[in-house]
């Protein structure tokens, strides 16, 4: 099924869920919190932080200190946690995305962990291990970083819809990698402040999905074509989508994979 067949079913959940708002502030303080202990601990865990989504809960929710996990894989759970406000705070405000709140962003990730390179563009080049391509050399990082910028507010991206805006913003960023350390996890912030500022979930992909995602990535740089970074975003997005239309109706629609599974067998029977 097609990007744009997956969009408008993403889109019809997101309808019915717009009908139930606003939903009651506890509701919505409580899968804040269990989307924000997801989010955390998956992508943080795709980068190879080693604590268990339990884990995580302890130290987020808890305060608790974990025995023989590292300063550094404690602090970069905490961190994400503050970005994550930092970027619902953004989303509160309306603020534009650009490229100082990108920078707030990844302090943010960073703070305590690298203070000399937490919210500065890296100075050096770098590779990135296991990917094929080369970073942004750092001396045109900067004049790179204002034309992410430039295009995101142009009419081009505009026009696409905004789960599309956000799988190319993300790669865009990637493929520039304009941070020493973080990249990941602040692009990953990058793709939800922009899902969150149109109204929709964020999008929390999965520590199991890392290594498609990778590929997903990969060729979206490549060709610039999104077919598959774009779906993966929309099925992320539906599944909590799905998780706030069960809070607010009390049923817990099909899961869209399961849906596009059988109009795809219905296409097939009717071939």
């Amino acid at each position: 099924m097609n990007i744009k067949n997956i969009l408008t079913l993403v889109d019809e959940r997101k309808a019915v869920l717009d009908a139930h708002r606003p939903l009651p502030a506890v509701t919505v303080n409580s899968i804040r919190n269990k989307l924000a202990l997801d989010w955390t601990y998956h992508s943080n865990a795709i980068e190879g932080n080693t604590l268990d989504i339990h884990e995580t809960k302890a130290i987020l929710e808890d305060g608790i200190t974990i025995g023989r996990k590292s300063l550094k894989e404690h602090l970069e759970a905490v961190n994400h946690k503050d970005a994550i406000h930092l970027v619902e705070k953004m989303v509160a405000k309306a603020e534009e995305i650009n490229t100082g709140n990108i920078k707030k962003i990844h302090y943010s990730v960073l703070k305590g962990i690298d203070e000399e390179n937490a919210g500065f563009y890296r100075r050096s080049p770098v590779m990135v291990v296991g990917a094929n391509f080369v970073p942004t050399n750092p001396v045109k990082i900067d004049r790179e970083m204002n034309a992410l910028e430039d295009w995101y507010k142009s009419k081009e991206a505009q026009a696409l819809h905004p789960i599309e805006r956000a799988a190319e913003l993300h790669t865009r960023f990637v493929t520039i990698h304009p941070f020493v350390d973080g990249n990941g996890r602040t692009a990953r912030l990058l793709l939800n402040l922009e899902l969150m500022r149109e109204g929709y979930p964020p999008a929390i992909i999965q520590k199991e999905e890392r290594q498609y995602y990778y590929r997903s990535l990969d060729k979206a740089r490549e060709t610039g074509k999104h077919d598959e970074l774009a779906p993966m975003v929309a099925l992320r997005v539906a599944d909590n989508l799905d998780l706030y239309l069960l809070m607010a109706t009390g049923n817990r629609p099909q899961p869209l994979h399961e849906q596009l599974d059988r109009q795809d067998g219905h296409s097939n029977n009717a071939r």
